[in-house]
């Protein structure tokens, strides 16, 4: 094999692997903690239970930097994974559903 034919090989292969090493995309508003965990650097599973969790009771992420206010994560997490972070639903639907849940715990409150 001479020189030539092995570079090419070797770019061919390298080209070919770069795929793999890309960052693929996750919806912070429907995935489960485990795809959560894969898919986020510097999340692991007790994060991405913690991120379900704050979902769950707050409801849709209206935008990425909303993710810093789930306990364990922070601006740092945020910024290493934005291009990789996707918030499905509309934003609309996450304003009402943040404002519905400050009021159910503002009644709660009051009680």
């Amino acid at each position: 094999m001479n020189f030539k034919t092995l570079l090419g090989s070797l770019v061919l292969s390298l080209a070919l692997a770069l795929p793999a090493f890309a960052a693929e995309q996750v919806d912070i508003n429907s995935a489960d903690a485990k795809t959560l965990a894969e898919g986020l650097n510097g999340v692991g599973m007790s994060k991405a239970e913690a991120i379900v969790a704050y979902r769950d009771e707050h409801g849709p992420f209206a935008n990425a930097e909303d993710l810093a206010q789930v306990k364990g994560i922070g601006d740092k997490i945020v910024e290493k994974n934005r291009d990789n972070i996707v918030v499905g639903g509309s934003k609309a639907k996450a304003t009402a559903s943040r404002k519905s849940a400050k009021a159910d715990t503002s009644a709660h409150a009051a009680d």
